[in-house]
């Protein structure tokens, strides 16, 4: 997993043209989700932005938006706004082990027609990132979630020349991300390891106009499905806003009583060694207030350029990883093989 996703406030728009992935597709979950099914449809760019680790990467203590701007009214995370939330992950739970067990198509670009398809892999193989907003229905009804705003976001990347191995290594290496992530992630701790089952602290700083600081946790564990093929599922346990960061009155608000910028985090991540080189995605699904009134102005700058932005800096700081450990190991060699 690779946490600065995601990381990077949503609201609602119709979906978007290239609606080839799971488009208008209605599954039925596992029993044990009883009779309701899943649905799942991409959502185009175009005036959605993303995750709030998304705002709120970009996004910072309401108190620097400005020196004439008034902060945010800290809010409360509400029982029904965890409630929609926690359906929301249920159901894409859900869909991710039907699609894991099915072995086909790890890859969300596999739903495309053939010459997108062609056209998506071209793409990577020349290092470009491939992203989609998601967005999971139940019996194709919209989930709602009131008092907040679900962000759901796609993003696949290819590594010429490495192996599942020199992946994993750099995923797992959490004592180093924010070596790996800076300046997204500012601290990082293996605070617990259990073979593939990893505790993790990691504090976020992202600063675009005004700064926001996280301590967050993550329970993180790891599978590997074949030699060539891995996955991993990650659940924030604990997000805080830091106020006054690195000063000597610097504090932790109560979780779920804060600015609102991030109030859970739940990821997906899936790798593929295969074409020469590993692909990675990575698919994270975020949960934050909602927009303050009076103040989408100052949200309207991220609303383009955030979920390209974080998506892109996730995977590409990934690959830049895995490459430059590989070129540390084999120093008279420039690039991976």
């Amino acid at each position: 997993m690779c946490i600065p996703l995601m990381v990077r406030i949503t609201r609602s728009l119709a979906l978007a043209n290239n609606s080839s992935y799971m488009n208008n597709v209605q599954r039925r979950t596992p029993a044990s989700m009883g009779q309701r099914s899943l649905h799942l449809a991409p959502v185009g760019d175009t005036g959605l932005a993303g995750l709030l680790l998304l705002a709120v990467l970009l996004a910072g203590s309401p108190r620097t938006v400005a020196s004439e701007v008034a902060a945010p009214t800290p809010v409360n995370l509400k029982q029904a706004t965890a409630a929609a939330f926690d359906e929301y992950v249920q159901l894409t739970e859900a869909r991710n082990a039907d699609e894991l067990q099915r072995g086909a198509g790890r890859l969300w670009i596999d739903s495309l027609n053939d010459p997108q398809r062609t056209q998506a892999y071209d793409a990577l193989k020349r290092g470009e990132t491939k992203m989609q907003r998601l967005e999971t229905r139940n019996n194709g009804e919209k989930i709602r979630c009131p008092g907040g705003m679900i962000h759901h976001w796609a993003g696949v990347a290819f590594i010429g020349g490495a192996t599942l191995p020199d992946v994993l290594r750099v995923l797992q290496d959490y004592n180093r991300h924010a070596q790996y992530y800076a300046p997204d992630v500012e601290r990082c701790k293996t605070e617990s390891q259990d073979g593939d089952h990893f505790t993790v602290f990691l504090r976020f700083r992202r600063h675009k106009v005004i700064t926001v600081v996280l301590n967050t946790e993550h329970d993180i564990r790891y599978f590997h499905d074949s030699p060539t093929q891995a996955h991993s599922r990650s659940s924030s346990v604990r997000i805080a806003e830091v106020e006054n960061a690195g000063k000597n009155d610097e504090r932790e608000k109560l979780p779920g009583e804060d600015g609102g910028y991030l109030w859970r985090m739940e990821t997906w991540w899936r790798m593929e060694e295969r074409d020469g080189g590993v692909y990675v995605q990575s698919e994270v699904v975020s949960l934050t207030r909602d927009i303050p009134a009076g103040l989408g102005w100052l949200i309207g700058p991220f609303v383009t350029s955030i979920p390209k932005e974080t998506l892109n800096f996730t995977l590409e700081a990934t690959r830049k990883a895995v490459e430059t450990n590989a070129k540390n190991q084999n120093p008279s060699a420039d690039v991976l093989p």
